[in-house]
């Protein structure tokens, strides 16, 4: 009974019948947090202070690390220094020196003047000698000299004092900066989901301190590169995840990287959930088909009735070209060849 069994079932046939057909695309990716990213610190330096724990949500610029980093410190002390040193206002004494030499010669230029007009009038009336007459001109040309060179003077100590103030006030700033990057802030506001560091260890620019994200998530997964050209934003997503099991939810495709991974030799994919999970976590693993064709109530058959993709069986034995369309992994559209009335039948190949 059980072979008479079998062999029946070998030749048992079935019709084409209406259904609904996906055409997709697979991929496999993982959950993450929106704008995840690694906390690097910007300078070395020994963790003096952690200010956060993983679970945390902080605002932006809240204060997750202090470093420790005395030579940085020294610097912006060193800075202040130069800066109130060089300060402009504090160095108005040196152009009030500058500014009597001017003064001073001015007030030569104007008495040597009014000797020169007396000597020259003396002169005109024959009295005096051509030698005081010079001597008195020569004076006057001195004074005149001195006074441009005292304002030349002042012009240049004044644009000396100008250059060194503003410069060792952007130099204090630099310093500042420096400084300040010794407290390694939040960019935004999210979560702290992961802290890398212990206080006391060395910090450097090579090794994330935490994982910071925004409570929203994202999906993120490859598709290979012969599928890409399939892929559009705005295409629906059908996902599965091991934490989930026999449930399934959907998300739409917000944005494709365009440089391809050459390693991975396929292309980084996100997308946003539109039917998410209660609770998410970032690096949750998942399964995506994404929707890139359906249709509805068409022609189909299951696709190990298939043979060589392009014919079927008949229920005489009769091998019949058909043409298909949309193909899943279990069902294939029939466009031509047979129809509902058709009866056919697994190959034995």
């Amino acid at each position: 009974m059980f072979l008479a069994f079998g062999c029946n079932n070998s030749t048992e046939t079935i019709n084409p019948t209406k259904s609904n057909i996906t055409e997709s695309v697979y991929a496999a990716g993982i959950v993450k947090s929106n704008h995840q990213y690694e906390v690097f610190a910007e300078l070395n330096g020994k963790i003096e202070a952690i200010f956060v724990k993983e679970g945390d949500v902080v605002r932006q610029g809240a204060p997750l690390f202090k470093l420790e980093n005395n030579s940085t410190i020294l610097n912006t002390k060193n800075a202040w220094a130069t800066a109130f040193t060089n300060d402009y206002q504090r160095n108005n004494l040196k152009l009030l020196q500058a500014q009597n030499a001017i003064d001073l010669a001015q007030k030569n230029v104007k008495n040597d003047s009014i000797l020169l007009v007396r000597q020259q009038s003396l002169w005109k009336q024959n009295i005096g000698s051509k030698v005081e007459l010079e001597q008195q001109e020569l004076r006057y040309e001195n004074t005149r000299a001195n006074l441009k060179k005292a304002n030349v003077v002042y012009e240049d100590l004044n644009r000396q004092l100008k250059l060194a103030s503003e410069q060792s006030k952007n130099n204090l700033k630099i310093a500042q900066s420096t400084e300040s990057d010794l407290i390694i802030r939040s960019e935004f506001e999210g979560v702290v989901y992961k802290i890398n560091a212990k206080k006391g260890e060395f910090a450097s620019g090579t090794k994330p301190l935490a994982v910071l994200g925004k409570q929203d998530f994202v999906i993120e997964f490859n598709v290979d590169e012969l599928d890409i050209v399939k892929i559009k934003k705005g295409q629906k997503v059908i996902v599965r995840m091991d934490s989930y099991e026999d449930q399934v939810f959907e998300a739409t495709i917000s944005f494709i990287y365009p440089m391809m991974d050459e390693r991975k030799r396929a292309f980084r994919v996100e997308a946003f959930f539109t039917k998410a999970p209660k609770v998410l976590y970032p690096n949750l693993t998942l399964e995506a088909n994404i929707i890139i064709n359906e249709k509805k109530e068409v022609l189909t058959i299951p696709t190990n009735y298939l043979i060589g993709d392009t014919a079927v069986m008949l229920k005489n034995g009769t091998i019949r070209p058909i043409k298909t369309g949309l193909k899943d992994y279990n069902t294939v559209e029939v466009l031509d060849g047979i129809d509902e009335n058709t009866k056919i039948k697994l190959s034995k190949e």
